[in-house]
């Protein structure tokens, strides 16, 4: 199965919006779900506060709290749109149908650099959920796109900033 990211379009006030479907673990999407909860019932009534505040000190022409904490607002609303747009393209994996004989989203991968012989680990998960202290490595980065695909043994020839890289893959695993 090909987990390349799929891109769906719709019109609205006449221009084109782009959505990215973002296959995610059930752990991944709870995540989500519960920063977004966290946002909505508790960071966004705080900014409120703050709004009503600020607004109760007198003329919002020259009230630089009022002015931040409505900057701060915008933010949070556009954090809040966001999450809200991933989750709804979001799709659960079925963890039963991940095969280890090809790297694929979900696969544990071991490989080597060819040049510094330095051996490291990845989890290949979507963007959402990378997280690279956890060993979590996004199927969006340079890295992963060159490794799915690959059988353990394959050399994967990865193009970075720094110049071109040779991967051995040692192992594949869920």
């Amino acid at each position: 199965m090909n987990w390349d990211s799929f891109l769906f379009y719709k019109k609205s006030n006449n221009q084109i919006k782009m959505s990215k479907i973002s296959y995610l673990t059930q752990e991944g999407l709870d995540n989500l779900k519960n920063e977004l909860k966290h946002l909505t019932t508790v960071e966004r009534p705080k900014i409120s506060e703050q709004i009503a505040e600020a607004r109760d000190k007198g003329d919002l022409s020259e009230n630089a709290e009022y002015d931040a904490a409505k900057e701060a607002q915008g933010l949070l609303e556009l954090k809040i749109s966001k999450l809200q747009e991933t989750v709804r393209m979001s799709r659960l994996i079925d963890e039963s149908k991940i095969d280890s004989s090809t790297v694929q989203i979900l696969n544990k991968v071991k490989i080597k650099n060819r040049k510094t012989n330095a051996v490291m680990e990845y989890t290949l998960v979507s963007e959402s959920e990378a997280n690279l202290k956890a060993r979590k490595l996004s199927i969006e980065t340079p890295i992963a796109k060159g490794l799915l695909g690959k059988k353990v043994g394959d050399v994967a020839y990865i193009k970075v900033p720094s110049g071109l890289m040779e991967f051995v893959i040692l192992d594949i695993s869920l």
